[in-house]
């Protein structure tokens, strides 16, 4: 017999050998020996000074539990089959060739950067040097932003496909099975590397390809069609399909889909800064504890938000444990981000605090810039980040009571980011837009969390690539509604905001794009 059961178990329980079968055995009124469980949710519920371990198991009495996985992936031999052009190697590009494999076709893909190995210099480079290779950085590369970036794989976008797939998928890939059952999985920067290989690897192994320091400088089109690809050595290939899966921060696939008028539509997006406490601080306001938490916490997160002038002011890629880290993708730019390894044991918190935009509102004197309006916001920030910084990959930073209080300090407290901090007012140097409502959220964050707005957090910025600026507009096929054989995907295209949303739009792509070819 099978049964789903729910069971709350305090911390002291949760530390005890065996607690969680004992205490199932004693809910289900049977000896321990009579059954097996497989945990199907995990979650912490710390509202209250009592924390609880909320749990869903899935209980097989008087019969063994299941050992494998009831998702299987028929990986087929495409060697010989039609090819499916893939532009860019996030996981919407990933998951798109995976599932080219499934689907009996090839994907041939092309990635402007390095493979994860050969990437690790670039982002050396960046963090020691504060040398920007504009093709291998934090952005680009094997596996996308998110390789080098935390692997959060929490997403709200349950109903744009099998996101419990895209979990197995992983898993098979190499990643533990608890993001199967936490309620808010994550990876680790230090393992994503290793499964990104996996999944380029099937993808040789089943007759696909992967081209690494293939840059798209052109398409050539024919009758509003796609014909052909051109990279930046001037080879064509010739096409019949193309998912265009570059992520946001490839400006210059906007700007050449502009130049030559395919059609693309500005879109709101946000803005700001990173924010970063030491770790015991936001342990201390989440677990409501004084000193270290108990050893069988994590990290402790925190999610906020405050409409401020109509406006949303809220938390993005908050990262217990980790580091901040230079995403710039040009020389003459500071944009930060933030990542965490899989263990989240680094002494700082750090979390995206930024501020909704509404690109039809807000951008008045960007009019000139027409669709690409919201993108040139952003480089002037990133610009005027650079400068504030001292024009290298330091960023400007200060301390968060004094940017509330509008004051310049005299001193910056101790950071994870590599590069380095210089102080900056950035009270004055963000446009009110920005800065006056991130001064008015953070104030608010300060009365929910009590402690939270303290002088031992600082302020880093510039925040800016939380979402695209840009959508590539698709019809309900999927396809461009100019050109024929273009299928614009994932974040790059405005259609996910995450890696396993971007994942599941690069399944649903690859499922139109074969469709009469």
């Amino acid at each position: 017999m099978i049964r789903n059961i729910q069971l709350r178990v305090s911390l002291k329980e949760e530390g005890l050998p065996g607690g969680l079968k004992t205490r199932a055995a004693r809910y289900l009124g049977v000896s321990e020996d009579d059954f097996e469980f497989k945990v199907q949710r995990k979650s912490i519920d710390a509202r209250k000074p009592t924390i609880y371990f909320n749990y869903k198991l899935e209980v097989y009495i008087n019969e063994p539990a299941p050992k494998e996985t009831s998702y299987h992936f028929n990986y087929k031999d495409v060697s010989n089959a039609k090819p499916i052009h893939i532009i860019g190697f996030g996981p919407a590009g990933m998951w798109a060739a995976l599932r080219c494999l499934e689907l009996g076709y090839k994907p041939i893909v092309l990635e402007r950067g390095k493979n994860v190995q050969d990437r690790r210099r670039d982002l050396k480079a960046i963090n020691q040097d504060h040398k920007v290779n504009q093709d291998s950085n934090y952005c680009f590369g094997e596996g996308g932003a998110g390789t080098y970036s935390d692997g959060k794989l929490y997403t709200r976008s349950l109903k744009r496909g099998d996101v419990r797939r895209v979990f197995e998928s992983l898993v098979f890939h190499g990643a533990t099975e608890e993001i199967l059952v936490d309620a808010h999985p994550h990876i680790g920067t230090n393992k994503l590397p290793k499964i990104v290989q996996n999944i380029r690897e099937t993808i040789l192994n089943f007759g696909g390809e992967v081209h690494f320091n293939a840059k798209v400088t052109d398409f050539k089109l024919e009758n509003n069609r796609l014909k052909a690809i051109v990279l930046d050595d001037e080879k064509e290939l010739e096409t019949q399909r193309v998912i265009l899966a570059t992520g946001h921060s490839a400006r210059d696939i906007f700007e050449l889909l502009h130049k030559k008028d395919i059609a693309l539509k500005a879109k709101s997006f946000a803005m700001g800064v990173r924010v970063e406490h030491p770790q015991h601080i936001i342990d201390s306001i989440q677990y409501h504890c004084r000193g270290e938490r108990n050893e069988l916490l994590p990290a402790a997160a925190y999610s906020l938000v405050q409409q401020v002038k109509n406006r949303g002011v809220y938390s993005f890629c908050m990262c217990p444990g980790g580091f901040i880290v230079p995403a710039a993708t040009a020389e003459g730019e500071v944009v930060v981000n933030g990542m965490s390894p899989s263990k989240r044991n680094n002494k700082f918190a750090n979390s995206g605090i930024v501020v909704e935009i509404n690109v039809d509102e807000d951008l008045p004197t960007y009019e000139k810039y027409g669709v690409l309006k919201g993108l040139e916001y952003q480089k002037n920030l990133e610009r005027l980040a650079f400068t504030a910084g001292g024009r290298t990959q330091a960023a400007p930073a200060q301390r968060l009571t004094d940017f509330v209080e509008g004051k310049i300090s005299q001193d910056l407290n101790s950071t994870s980011y590599q590069p380095g901090l210089n102080a900056a007012p950035l009270h004055s140097l963000f446009p009110k837009l920005i800065g006056g409502r991130l001064r008015k959220g953070f104030a608010q964050f300060g009365k929910k969390m009590k402690g939270y707005y303290t002088e031992e957090a600082n302020i880093v910025g510039v925040e800016s690539r939380t979402s695209s600026p840009i959508t590539i507009p698709r019809t309900e096929k999927l396809e461009h509604p100019e050109i024929e054989g273009l299928f614009p995907c994932g974040e790059g295209g405005g259609y996910a905001g995450g890696i396993v949303s971007a994942a599941m739009d690069g399944e649903r792509c690859a499922e139109a794009a074969i469709i009469g070819l």
